[in-house]
């Protein structure tokens, strides 16, 4: 087992899953020579030549585009949006042909399209947001957004092999500041299965990519106080692990939501739904959100460490809910 960092294993799921298939290829602006803007796709180029590693115009709805067309031909195409805040320019492409192909006339399309996405790094509205909630809405599509190295890399080469379209957050905040011990060989993590990352009894947070680790964080300045939390990383948003949830929320009473994403529309009210339709009788208190402002994602850094969750946020929510 070797220590990586979350960028780090991303790129070995790449470099894994191209040796292990021919039929995967990777598209995307400056990922060949200049490998990616993140240098994800470092030394792809080298190892696998101009043909399956291929730099493209600045459109991404080209690259996506072609990626459909490429996965008709029986390639497996990994299509990277350089900051994900521009898939929407390539947003008819994905809802409109990848996501209803298979529907319409049954034509499999395996593309995985990913790239950083998410806010705490200044990088102001068109480079910071977590536009997630667009794609879960759409059915046809898989939606996965991995918070540890070892989910990274196995989610990854899950959406590789998955027959189904797969839009793939990175979390560009997690890159380089989280790292973890990986299995040297072949694994993956199925898609649509959230994972408990911490027991409690007292209350459930679910949350998913950056914020399980502000909410871990928050978890154990809670337990300090004898509040014991149970932690739900979703890891896909869609197909949503509903099952997981329900668990947890029986278990504990009491359910609190955690996203990076803006209020309005993002998942919380979603699982909010799903348990007051599913376990209401269970609940002891009120369901909570914590989540960024409904704002486009401030450039000042003092203004954007206002627009986002944080651990005080959480811990602040969680004490309501307990007390309740």
């Amino acid at each position: 087992m070797a220590q990586v960092t979350f960028l780090e294993a991303i790129r070995q799921a790449l470099f894994e899953e191209m040796e292990r298939d021919p039929a995967v290829v990777c598209l995307g602006e400056d990922i060949g020579v200049y490998g990616g803007a993140f240098k994800v796709t470092a030394g792809l180029l080298e190892r696998f030549g101009w043909e399956r590693v291929i730099d493209t115009p600045i459109s991404e709805t080209a690259i996506v585009g072609a990626a459909v067309g490429m996965s008709y031909l029986g390639l497996r195409p990994v299509a990277e949006m350089q900051f994900m805040d521009f898939i929407a320019c390539c947003f008819n492409q994905i809802t409109n042909f990848a996501a209803k192909s298979y529907y319409r006339w049954g034509a499999p399309v395996p593309i995985v399209i990913r790239g950083p996405s998410g806010g705490g790094v200044h990088g102001g509205p068109f480079h910071s947001q977590n536009p997630e909630m667009y794609f879960v809405h759409t059915p046809g599509l898989k939606v996965v957004y991995p918070a540890t190295p070892y989910d990274a890399k196995g989610l990854l080469k899950s959406a590789i092999r998955d027959n189904n379209p797969v839009l793939f957050f990175e979390h560009k905040f997690l890159y380089r500041r989280i790292k973890e011990e990986i299995p040297a060989g072949d694994y993956t993590v199925p898609l649509g299965k959230a994972v408990v990352r911490r027991q409690g009894r007292d209350l459930t947070i679910v949350t998913y990519a950056a914020m399980v680790h502000t909410c871990l964080e928050a978890a154990e300045q809670l337990a300090q106080e004898g509040v014991d939390v149970e932690l739900v990383d979703l890891r896909t948003l869609l197909p949503l692990d509903r099952e997981t949830i329900l668990q947890s929320v029986r278990k504990t009473n009491k359910l609190l939501v955690v996203h990076e994403d803006t209020k309005t529309g993002g998942i919380a009210g979603e699982i909010a739904a799903l348990v007051c339709e599913n376990a209401f009788e269970e609940l002891d208190g009120p369901i909570l959100r914590v989540t960024a402002l409904d704002t486009p994602v401030p450039y000042s850094p003092p203004l954007e460490e206002r627009f986002l969750p944080n651990v005080n946020d959480v811990i602040r929510a969680a004490r309501e809910l307990a007390r309740y």
